[in-house]
């Protein structure tokens, strides 16, 4: 049960992450960025849910525990 719940769970944080650069990507695009500058800002976006998720597992993590 624990495994399918970290599973699921991931894949949100993923998919969650994949629409976050999506839309920066769409915007940056909209202010009239490149395909590069927008797919940098993309990038960004999706490592900074990442981080921020991680960031937030950590603390409830050492908070349960």
């Amino acid at each position: 049960m624990t495994v399918a719940v970290t599973l699921l769970t991931t894949a949100l944080v993923i998919v969650i992450g994949l629409l976050t650069a999506a839309g920066a990507a769409k915007l940056a695009r909209l202010d009239g960025a490149t395909y590069p500058a927008a797919l940098t800002r993309a990038a960004t976006a999706f490592a900074a849910v990442i981080t921020l998720t991680a960031a937030v597992a950590g603390a409830l993590a050492a908070l349960f525990a």
